[in-house]
């Protein structure tokens, strides 16, 4: 074989990236091959843009002994795969892939419970977190209910776990090297 025509990296590349490459070309190639996204398969959030609430109001929430997480407001990590290194300290995670399909049961506990702010997030709630805080908006104005606020948290967990010690102490299972790799 000639190296001109097959170099050397080409036969030492990782399976993954070879992978990656082959798919990427064939969606260039053929964009109507390319898989929907997610979120394509549910109707897109009537409420945009979405209300938002500021990490340092979260913050003040979570140090404040009069609230409760779980009563007076729910934190939501909407994280599946990319799950990994902590979650703010007191939410639930509820994968964005599955949340559409239990939207009237989310809804209906969060309401028994008296739950009065329900704030999403995800790495940079841009898009899982925007997206879900529309539709759980949406479904709170369908029932009528002017108790209940659905909010996105400003940054996401990015943007939490790089504001520094005040807040990763408020992280459960906080990995500081997974943080130190996303920030690279």
């Amino acid at each position: 074989m000639s190296s001109s025509l097959f170099p050397l990296t080409t036969w030492h590349r990782p399976l993954s990236v070879i992978k990656h490459l082959t798919r990427k070309m064939a969606t260039e190639a053929n964009p109507a091959s390319a898989p929907a996204p997610w979120y394509a398969a549910f109707p897109p959030p009537k409420t945009s843009p979405v209300a938002t609430i500021p990490r340092e109001e979260v913050l003040a929430m979570l140090k404040d002994e009069n609230l409760v997480s779980g009563k007076n407001y729910v934190l939501v990590d909407l994280r599946r795969t990319d799950f990994e290194g902590g979650t703010i300290r007191g939410s639930i995670n509820l994968p964005a892939q599955s949340f559409y399909t239990t939207l009237p049961t989310v809804y209906s506990l969060f309401k028994a419970s008296g739950v009065k702010q329900v704030i999403f997030y995800c790495g940079s709630s841009r898009g899982r977190g925007s997206r879900a805080t529309g539709w759980l908006a949406d479904h709170i104005a369908s029932e009528g209910d002017t108790s209940m606020t659905s909010l996105a948290l400003e940054g996401g967990i990015k943007g939490w776990a790089g504001a520094g010690e005040e807040y990763v102490k408020w992280m459960d299972g906080y990995d500081a090297a997974v943080w130190t790799q996303a920030s690279e």
